[in-house]
């Protein structure tokens, strides 16, 4: 489809008259809603006053967000919200225990070790942290304080 120069008058007639780019294209024949609103940039015809009547002022905010009212339980539509505020962690992650004699390596980890990789696994001397971690995390209590702060 081209654009001739009767086509191009018809589109701003229509346009101007406050068409939506669907039915221009129907109108038209033989062309889609996308090519008429991209011919319709081109020609940089102005936006129409319905549709800027559409758009809404924003809504104003009915409670005011204080830091206080983020710590707070909010009452949300008869129920209690369940966020609570996240426990500080503490800045400096606990001492590391002892390490075990030998590195561990993937095939000497057991479900007790810690899985810290240690080295880059491209070199030979690659190996994990290996100290003991609780049942409960992959990482030994140093680990763990680095990898979820």
């Amino acid at each position: 489809m081209t654009w001739t120069d009767a086509r191009v008058e018809a589109l701003t007639n229509l346009w101007g008259d406050g068409l939506s780019a669907a039915l221009i294209a129907a109108r038209l024949g033989g062309t889609t809603r996308n090519a008429v609103i991209g011919k319709v940039r081109r020609l940089g015809l102005q936006g129409r006053a319905t549709l800027l009547a559409r758009r809404s002022p924003p809504r104003p905010r009915s409670i005011p967000r204080t830091p206080e009212s983020r710590s707070k339980p909010r009452l949300l539509r008869g129920r209690v919200s369940l966020k609570t505020p996240r426990p500080r962690r503490p800045a400096m992650p606990p001492e590391l225990g002892v390490a075990p004699e030998r590195p561990v390596t993937v095939l000497t980890l057991t479900p007790a070790n810690c899985n810290w990789p240690e080295g880059d696994p491209k070199r030979p001397d690659f190996h994990f942290c290996g100290r003991d971690k609780p049942p409960d995390s992959p990482y030994c209590p140093h680990h763990a304080a680095r990898a979820y702060r």
